[in-house]
């Protein structure tokens, strides 16, 4: 790949982790599957017609 397309590449990977920040994403990711994966989960979380899992709270006394 010709350096101008990587850094242009690395850039857009900055912007995209800067933007999903505020919806729980990393800083930074070790790899692109890494961040594919997160943004495949938060796909699904705002498209999926189910709703969202909620924390189970424990009983009162229990350990």
């Amino acid at each position: 790949m010709p350096p101008e397309l990587l850094k242009a590449h690395h850039k857009l990977d900055a912007a995209v982790d800067k933007a999903y920040q505020a919806s729980g994403g990393k800083k930074s990711y070790k790899s692109d599957a890494e961040r594919v994966a997160f943004l495949f989960e938060l796909y699904q979380k705002y498209t999926s017609l189910l709703p969202a899992d909620k924390p189970k709270r424990k009983a009162r006394g229990a350990k």
